[in-house]
């Protein structure tokens, strides 16, 4: 594997109105780092918009466009339709959406932009709620999970159905690129960036982004809690480049879901036989990615 260069010029600046250990603060600075400053960036309704953009201030220094809760997708391809009309073919045109306004409000726009094959980069960040507007439950919620809108009483477990698999549908259409990248695994995150800059085409970055407040756990705990998503299986860091798999960090023996589950408030309510249930859907969807990886790779294709 070839030596990671990072960056050291920072396009995120310091003042900014994220949570103490916010994780979506960091998808942006390592995302930025990686890209440069010749991006251009549409943020619709979301944390981020109330993090780093509130009028007349920004924590950015690339252009950003505040576009609408579902227009994502759309508002990238307008973009890139701008850029290269004002003779700008460089510059890297961004969608940066929360998992609420990506997978749920924003689908449709998402898959307009992939389908049209609009150059450019859609990162979701994923904090697995709808944190701007109180913790309500999105499509991305993991099952199990107390927010809002699935509260812990007689009648609720909390949410009752599986995360919505993203990364399935967007690669569904096609795309050239898409990844998974996690804030506690920054040489991986601007390796995929980095990769995904050079790229042509609708490119996809599903970042997870742990959220304190929301997921019920202390601030300092954020890198830590990011770490055991992936090493326990829950959050896999994969890309698929031109069709093909591969898992970009694989462990001896993944560490137990429970695990992960016990660091967070949100899940504090769970049996140990709902644990166990969860522990199955993980190491389920874990064999599956290995036999893409396996399926998909071409000759002397490392694995």
């Amino acid at each position: 594997m070839a030596r990671l260069t990072i960056p050291e010029a920072e396009y995120m600046r310091p003042g900014h109105a994220g949570c103490p250990g916010c994780g979506a603060t960091l998808v942006m600075r390592y995302l930025l780092k990686g890209l440069g400053p010749d991006t251009l960036m549409t943020v619709p309704a979301c944390c981020w918009t109330v993090i780093g953009t509130p009028f007349p201030t920004t924590a950015l220094s690339v252009p950003m466009v505040d576009c609408a809760f579902e227009a994502t997708g759309a508002s990238v391809s307008g973009l890139r339709a701008a850029a290269d009309a004002l003779g700008l073919p460089n510059v890297t045109v961004v969608g940066f959406a929360g998992d609420g306004g990506t997978a749920d409000i924003g689908l449709q726009a998402l898959s307009g932009m992939l389908e049209r094959g609009t150059d450019g980069i859609y990162v979701m960040y994923d904090n697995e709620a709808y944190m701007n507007t109180g913790v309500q439950r999105s499509g991305a919620t993991p099952r199990g999970a107390w927010t809002t809108t699935t509260p812990i009483d007689v009648a609720s477990r909390g949410k009752g159905e599986s995360k919505k698999d993203v990364m399935s549908i967007v690669v569904a259409h096609g795309v050239p690129y898409a990844a998974t990248v996690n804030v506690a695994f920054p040489e991986d995150f601007l390796r995929k960036v980095q990769k995904a800059r050079e790229i042509r085409g609708p490119r996809f970055l599903h970042a997870l982004a742990p959220c304190p407040p929301g997921w019920r756990y202390s601030s300092e705990k954020s890198i830590a809690i990011g770490r055991l998503a992936t090493d326990t299986n829950v959050f896999p860091l994969y890309e698929v480049e031109a069709g093909r798999y591969r898992l970009t960090r694989k462990l001896g023996r993944a560490r137990p879901v429970a695990e992960y589950l016990e660091a967070q408030g949100r899940f504090g309510h769970l049996t140990e036989v709902e644990v166990a249930a969860i522990q199955g859907e993980v190491d389920l969807r874990w064999r599956h990615l290995l036999r893409l990886e396996e399926t998909t790779a071409g000759p002397g294709t490392p694995a």
